[in-house]
């Protein structure tokens, strides 16, 4: 584990009055949250709908953009479940055949462009963006906007669109394996995409690892008693005013899936967040059932002191781990 020596000085850096986004929990709290156990049909539920996402051609179309750094960039449009087609990227190596492939998702803003710090050299990378959500996968009748897109279709564990953006992870990682060839996966996604992988990883044994950036819908017993400034919030008002969904939400706990994720899995978890409350994002790292990496940041979704030494010391974690893992 990798960690902070001693606890920052939040009030320093944020003022005495913030809000305090430890929400009252140290570091020997946070290794010590428990995920919330699984549901009846938990695991029936997401094999099936992994199992109908893998049915689907995804029918990839590039269009070139150009070199950067040591890839080759291309806009890529490909089909995922639901009939929708969705955006994204492709980075593909300048030299030589791909030897890995990385699928990399994004927080609750979308993705505006691929950020390739972390790719190595030898790797494919697609860059999917989820259903609804800008700008590459806008879609006709989706809030775009987090706070409403988390909240899309959960009148039931059918319906509930995290189910369909899990489904398109599924779907890029067929994609990428249809431009690139049948490679080796390594999935990195950040916040919104941490969780969405935490959900999506048990079910497709294409990945051989994957790093989880403060990742969301961890520990919804604790999550819905805390309020924050992330798409939490307005679930949390939701379930307050509805709380048959707290059943739904059941079957979306990432801390829950992390409980089946048996493959090399690194997780970057803030001792501050006030978008992601800590003790999610630690329940996702202490429920992992296989080998398992911890690198505490100090923050979360806010800029801080020193945030850019931790933000390169990420990187070149998650690289390592890509070459101790890789097959």
């Amino acid at each position: 584990m990798t960690t902070t020596s001693r606890r920052p000085p939040f009030e320093e850096w944020f003022g005495t009055d913030t809000a305090d986004a430890t929400y009252g929990h140290d570091l020997p709290d946070l290794l010590a949250v428990e995920p919330v156990p699984a549901p009846p049909g938990f695991d029936a539920f997401w094999r099936d709908l992994a199992a109908r996402a893998r049915e689907v051609d995804p029918s990839p179309v590039l269009t070139p953009i150009g070199r950067t750094g040591v890839h080759e960039l291309h806009a890529v449009r490909f089909r995922t479940t639901d009939g929708l087609t969705l955006g994204g990227w492709l980075a593909l190596p300048v030299a030589g055949s791909p030897e890995l492939g990385l699928v990399v998702s994004h927080g609750y803003g979308g993705r505006m462009a691929p950020d390739l710090a972390g790719v190595p050299a030898d790797a494919a990378a697609l860059f999917p963006v989820a259903r609804g959500l800008p700008a590459a996968s806008l879609i006709d009748g989706v809030p775009a906007v987090g706070a409403e897109h988390v909240l899309v279709g959960i009148g039931s564990v059918a319906t509930y669109i995290l189910g369909g953006c899990a489904a398109d992870l599924w779907c890029a990682a067929t994609a990428l394996t249809r431009l690139a060839g049948d490679l080796p996966l390594y999935f990195h996604g950040a916040s919104f995409g941490g969780g969405q992988g935490a959900l999506a990883l048990p079910w497709d044994d294409r990945f051989f690892g994957a790093t989880l950036v403060v990742p969301s819908f961890g520990q919804h017993d604790l999550r819905l008693r805390m309020p924050c400034t992330g798409s939490g919030e307005s679930v949390r008002h939701h379930v307050a005013a509805h709380p048959e969904a707290r059943e739904v939400l059941r079957f979306f706990d990432a801390s829950t899936s992390a409980t089946r994720i048996t493959v090399p899995t690194r997780v970057e978890a803030a001792l501050w967040d006030p978008a992601v409350p800590p003790p999610g994002q630690f329940a996702v790292h202490n429920g992992l059932a296989g080998p398992k990496e911890l690198y505490v940041r100090s923050a979360g979704h806010t800029e801080y002191p020193g945030q850019d030494r931790e933000d390169a010391e990420c990187v070149a974690g998650t690289l390592a781990h890509i070459a101790t893992h890789r097959r």
